[in-house]
C-alpha cells in the first residue's frame, strides 16, 4: 500500500503531536461546553466518542483519496460561545443538539454553494499567510514562555531542537519529543490522571428545535466557526501550497469545498452524540502541512492520515485517551507546538511580507491577529483580514488618481 510506503516517523510524529496539541489545548472548552448543557458523565464521554470519530474520518479518509494532508477539528471558540449561551440561555441537551444540527447544515450550505471558498480566493497570498502567522505566532510566543515555569525542560527541548535540525533535519522534532517525555517521566512530573480503560459507548439525544436556541447558539456557533477556525484554515491550505490555486507543480489541490462540506454533513450525523461543529484545522494543520512533517510535500499527507487515525482511536477509547493525553505536562505541550511551527510561522511570514505593495496590508493583518481581540464575539483572525483588506483598499485608492497624472 502506497501509505505505508510515504509514511515517515517524523510524518506519523507530526500527527501525534498535532493530536497532543489540538486535543490538550482546548479538551477542557469542550467539557464546559457539555457541561453547561446539563451533560452526564456518559453523555460526556459521547461527546468525546463523536468528535474523536468524526475529526479522525474527515482527516483520514480524504487524505488518503487525495493524498492531501487534509486536517479536521473541532471548533474551540464555538464550545466556548456554547459554554456561554447555554448558562445564559438555561438550554438543556436536547436544545444544544438541535442547534448543532441546524449548525451544520448552515456549513453544509456553506460549503455545497462554494462562496465561502470564492471569497477566500479574493484574498491576496500576503494577507492569507499574515493571516496564518498571526493565528501560529501566539502558540511560538507560548513555547518560549513556557520557561517561565519550566525552564530545564523547555531548555533542554530547546537544545534538542537546535542540535536535532543541525545533525537530523527530519527528525528534530521526533527526538525534541522522546528526549521530553524521558525527561517528564524520569522526574516523575505527568499531572495524574484518572484513565478508564474500555470502549466509549455513544449516547444518543435526540434533538429538540426552537427559535431561541437557534438565534443563542446555531448562529453564534457558525459564525465563530467560519470566521475564526475555517478561514484561518483555509489560510494554512494556501500558504502551504495545497490550495488549487497556489498548488505546487500544477497539481490540483485540497477541494476546500468539499471538505467543509464533508464537515458539515459529518456534523449533523453525529451531533445527537455530541459533535457540536467540525471545521477546518489551522494550527495542527500547519503542524502536518509544513516541512517538519516530510521534506517532501507529496508524502505530507501521511502526517494528516497518522493525525486522523489517532482521532478514530481517541473517539473508541475516549475516556482513557484522554486521561493519557491530559496527563502531559502543559509546558510540554506548549513548547513541542512551539517548536514545531518554527518553520510555518517563517515561511508564512516570508510570503507575508515578501511584496513590498502588500507589506503594510500583511503587517497589520498579522498584528490584529495576533492581537488575540475579540469583537461582538467574533475571533481576531475575521477582524485581522477585515484590517487588512481595508489597508489594501484605501491604498489602492489613493494609488488610482496618482496613475493617471
Amino acid at each position: 500500500m502506497r501509505f505505508f510506503k510515504d509514511l515517515s516517523l517524523s510524518a506519523f510524529t507530526a500527527g501525534f503531536v498535532a493530536v497532543l496539541v489540538g486535543f490538550t489545548s482546548s479538551v477542557a472548552i469542550v467539557f464546559q461546553a457539555a457541561l453547561a448543557l446539563g451533560a452526564t458523565p456518559e453523555m460526556v464521554a459521547s461527546w468525546m466518542w463523536a468528535l474523536g470519530i468524526g475529526m479522525g474520518l474527515c482527516s483520514l479518509l480524504p487524505s488518503l483519496w487525495w493524498k492531501k494532508p487534509v486536517m479536521v477539528a473541532w471548533s474551540t471558540p464555538g464550545a466556548a460561545v456554547l459554554a456561554t449561551a447555554a448558562t445564559a440561555g438555561g438550554f438543556n441537551m436536547a436544545d444544544g443538539v438541535g442547534a448543532f444540527m441546524l449548525c451544520a447544515v448552515l456549513i453544509t450550505v456553506a460549503g455545497a454553494t462554494g462562496w465561502f471558498e470564492r471569497v477566500m480566493n479574493r484574498i491576496p497570498l500576503a494577507l492569507a499567510s499574515a493571516l496564518l502567522a498571526g493565528v501560529l505566532a501566539r502558540f511560538g510566543l507560548q513555547g518560549f514562555a513556557a520557561a517561565q515555569t519550566a525552564l530545564p525542560l523547555v531548555a533542554l527541548m530547546f537544545a534538542s531542537y537546535l542540535l536535532g535540525k543541525r545533525f537530523l533535519p527530519r527528525y528534530a522534532v521526533p527526538l525534541t519529543l522522546l528526549l521530553a517525555i524521558i525527561y517528564v517521566a524520569a522526574r516523575a512530573q505527568f499531572t495524574g490522571a484518572t484513565i478508564h480503560f474500555g470502549l466509549t459507548m455513544p449516547v444518543f439525544v435526540a434533538p429538540a428545535f426552537s427559535l431561541a436556541a437557534f438565534i443563542s447558539m446555531s448562529l453564534p456557533l457558525f459564525v465563530v466557526t467560519m470566521a475564526s477556525q475555517n478561514l484561518p484554515g483555509v489560510a494554512a491550505i494556501q500558504a502551504a501550497g495545497f490550495a488549487d490555486r497556489h498548488a505546487q507543480g500544477g497539481d490540483a489541490g485540497i477541494p476546500i469545498s468539499k471538505v467543509i462540506t464533508l464537515t458539515g454533513l459529518m456534523t449533523l450525523v453525529l451531533a445527537p452524540f455530541g459533535a457540536f461543529a467540525l471545521n477546518l484545522s489551522a494550527i495542527t494543520a500547519a503542524i502536518c502541512m509544513g516541512p517538519e512533517a516530510h521534506a517532501n510535500p507529496a508524502r505530507r499527507y501521511t502526517a494528516a492520515a497518522s493525525c486522523g487515525a489517532i482521532y478514530v482511536v481517541i473517539g473508541l477509547f475516549g475516556a482513557a485517551i484522554t486521561g493519557i493525553l491530559t496527563a502531559f505536562p502543559k509546558e510540554l505541550v506548549a513548547a513541542i507546538a512551539g517548536l514545531a511551527l518554527l518553520g510555518t510561522i517563517g515561511g508564512a511570514m516570508h510570503a507575508a511580507l515578501q511584496d513590498e505593495r502588500n507589506r503594510e496590508a500583511a503587517l497589520i493583518t498579522f498584528l490584529v491577529t495576533l492581537s488575540g481581540v475579540v469583537i461582538a464575539g467574533v475571533g481576531s483572525a475575521f477582524w485581522g483580514v477585515v484590517a487588512g483588506v481595508l489597508a489594501l483598499l484605501v491604498q489602492h485608492v489613493a494609488r488610482a488618481p496618482q496613475s493617471k497624472n
